[in-house]
């Protein structure tokens, strides 16, 4: 009896098992068992109290093991209706067996009798086909969510009122709907407008996926009520363009510039790069309260930005001495190939939770093209959903109808409030599709031709939307068509002045001659590295000093004496005095200094035992924090992971240009395990992005 679980249709045949013996001989079954009979019969014997608008036989009586059955179903639902919930817009869902009254063992019992719901709308006795009904409505609508694999009651319980409070049913005024057109009719006539203008171009179109830019507004606008003053984008190149212009604040002009077959790039300061890897940083004002939006640079490499962001979040908190995790966001846009196929999203997910990589939690959010290039599901990916990686660290998954941006909104919402609440990830599937082909000179109707036919036929985003609002009375007749305008004129009016500066470029270039001019950082590297004799003589002997109540291996006390007499005598100085000599005389001087990397507190050779241990207790103390005066230094052991973990201080380093920031392999070679943060980031950043890192790579 204690471990019971009525969570399937076997287990509601055991509890009639257990009832039909009971009722024989209650001394047949355990005592636990008996004692659970007695009261559930004695309940369920009186008369139930009538549910608003039901009204109940007197003295009707619920059967214990029909009961089980309801609740079985009841956790059914919560479990499985993500697989029949209505989240394709391009496809009716297919019924799923185990979620039929056949195979949850109902299809014997009577659609009215009342039945108890237990903890599912606080605990009513309701018509079974009520129970169903409101199941339905919550479970099998344009949201999927999946939150029962998550083994934290408090988490699991908390997500629960959230869905089952609002029945996972938008409730937003007309105001508010109005905004989200708004948003996608932007986002449409953005992209129809580069696709007319800059015929052939490549622009990773995010049509099909226009409720994305919804998602980012709604974060946007709910930040400063939760405590958040900064969110930290990244994303690959699909709809990046967009979210430069219409989300981070880009002036559309600048990007039209660059679509210009007669604008040459500057390449005085580096080489640059294509428009839909750049990044931005912008501030957005809302209510009056400052919200810093940054877009991260992107290489054309899925997923590799991931680490980065997060870095470059927990950094930003790190760097204000009363900040709070909750208060920098990192949001991270994958598509479902990349999010299923690349291992380094993995790898990110493992740092979520990890003293020194923690930033409060992500909100994930997937724009589920349902193809990737020309790869579909069954191809891509080994799971059901392409979101399967995020149950290794517990993520609620909220899958919702692309076509639906009210629904898109409400699970963002969700999402939000579960990161802010608990410190953790959470996802958002976005379940659309891809306009165009993977660019838009490519043809997908080579690959998927019944996909692209459906697609070629559906109506967009905004259509749908905007005659749904229009038959509620949310918005007038001709919304659309005046917002559409209202775009339109705006956009022109931004090629019109990006027409004007390339004109201006195109009579300097004529009247300046043409030069090499390589690039050439500007940076001096002959700088003096010694520190005074009197700032070491005043920080050494913090690197041998223990607080009286530690005592570290007797091993590492011959190693620190053997320290103590080597600078004293002014011999014999090994790598481990030295390199904790820098870093303390830089402590002092007020730079702080961040080590991360597998096994970097004591160092792969024994070298370094920057954190001791007192065999007696376990006890941890780091010499380096006892400099006087000084500024603190963070040691982190890192998880078995060099791509990530490199990408993350990558990360930290852009935001902290005045710390050390150390990354060191395990073993040089390790090294490889990184190349593409080495390759797309370290090596090239300066050069692509004008972006410069002071990070130390210890191989």
């Amino acid at each position: 009896m204690k471990h019971l679980s009525v969570g399937s249709r076997w287990n509601a045949d055991l509890v009639a098992e257990y009832h039909e013996r009971w009722k024989q001989d209650p001394q047949s079954v355990e005592a636990d068992w008996r004692a659970f009979f007695e009261g559930f019969e004695l309940g369920l014997s009186l008369p139930p109290k009538p549910a608003k608008g039901v009204a109940a036989g007197p003295g009707a009586a619920v059967d214990a093991a029909a009961q089980a059955k309801v609740f079985a179903a009841i956790h059914a639902y919560r479990t499985l209706a993500h697989l029949q919930a209505k989240t394709n817009p391009l496809a009716d869902p297919t019924p799923y067996f185990e979620l039929t009254d056949k195979a949850l063992g109902l299809d014997t019992l009577s659609a009215t009798q009342p039945y108890y719901t237990g903890d599912f709308l606080g605990g009513q006795m309701l018509p079974l086909s009520e129970i169903l009904a409101k199941l339905k409505a919550t479970y099998c609508g344009p949201i999927g969510v999946e939150y029962t694999h998550i083994q934290d009651g408090a988490r699991r319980r908390w997500l629960q009122e959230r869905i089952e409070s609002c029945g996972l049913r938008p409730a937003y005024d007309a105001a508010a709907r109005r905004s989200f057109l708004r948003t996608i009719v932007q986002a449409e006539q953005f992209e129809r407008f580069l696709h007319k203008t800059f015929v052939g171009a490549k622009r990773f179109s995010v049509e099909g996926g226009e409720t994305l830019l919804v998602a980012l507004e709604r974060l946007i606008s709910r930040s400063p009520g939760l405590g958040i003053s900064d969110i930290v984008i990244g994303m690959a190149h699909r709809g990046r363009l967009n979210v430069l212009v219409n989300t981070c604040g880009k002036k559309a002009e600048y990007l039209f510039e660059g679509f210009s077959e007669n604008h040459v790039p500057d390449t005085t300061n580096g080489d640059g790069d294509v428009k839909y890897h750049l990044g931005y940083e912008g501030e957005r004002s809302v209510d009056g309260r400052k919200v810093a939006i940054t877009l991260a640079f992107n290489p054309s490499h899925l997923e590799a930005v991931n680490p980065v962001v997060l870095g470059r979040a927990r950094a930003r908190v790190d760097l204000q001495s009363d900040g709070k995790r909750s208060a920098a966001l990192p949001v991270l846009i994958h598509g479902d190939s990349a999010f299923a196929g690349q291992g380094i999203v993995m790898e990110t997910f493992n740092l979520s939770n990890v003293k020194g990589y923690a930033v409060g939690g992500t909100v994930h959010i997937v724009t589920n093209n349902q193809v990737g290039f020309t790869t579909g599901p069954e191809e891509a990916r080994s799971g059901r959903h392409c979101t399967e990686i995020a149950k290794f660290v517990e993520a609620p998954i909220f899958h919702v109808n692309g076509d639906d941006p009210d629904a898109v909104v409400l699970a963002t919402e969700i999402a939000l409030e579960y990161r802010q609440q608990f410190a953790a990830d959470a996802v958002v599937d976005i379940v659309c599709y891809r306009r165009y082909g993977h660019n838009e000179t490519d043809e997908p109707a080579f690959t998927q031709p019944v996909l692209y036919r459906t697609i070629s036929n559906h109506p967009s985003v905004a259509e749908l939307y905007a005659s749904r609002l229009t038959s509620s009375g949310s918005t007038p007749d001709g919304e659309l068509a005046g917002l559409r305008t209202e775009f339109e004129v705006l956009l022109n009016a931004a090629q019109d002045r990006a027409k004007a500066a390339i004109a201006v470029e195109v009579a300097e270039r004529e009247k300046t001659p043409a030069a090499v001019c390589p690039f050439q950082s500007p940076y001096d590297a002959s700088v003096d590295t010694t520190a005074p004799e009197a700032l070491l003589q005043k920080v050494a002997p913090a690197l041998w000093t223990m607080p009286p109540d530690f005592a570290p291996n007797p091993k590492i006390k011959r190693l620190l004496d053997a320290k103590a007499e080597a600078f004293k005598s002014g011999a014999n100085f090994d790598w481990s005095l030295g390199e904790g000599l820098a870093f303390a005389s830089l402590l002092a001087e007020g730079y702080p200094i961040r080590i991360s990397g597998q096994d970097c507190e004591r160092g792969t050779f024994s070298h370094r035992h920057a954190v001791l241990h007192d065999p007696s207790n376990d006890a941890e103390y780091c010499p380096l924090n006892a400099v006087s005066g000084g500024e603190s230094i963070e040691l982190v052991n890192s998880t078995l992971s060099e791509y990530a973990v490199l990408g993350f201080d990558y990360g930290y380093s852009l935001e902290a240009p005045d710390s050390l920031v150390i990354w060191e392999a395990q073993f040089g070679d390790f090294a490889n395990g990184a190349q593409i943060m080495i390759d797309q980031f370290i090596a090239s950043s300066e050069s692509k992005w004008g972006q410069t890192s002071g990070l130390v790579m210890l191989l």
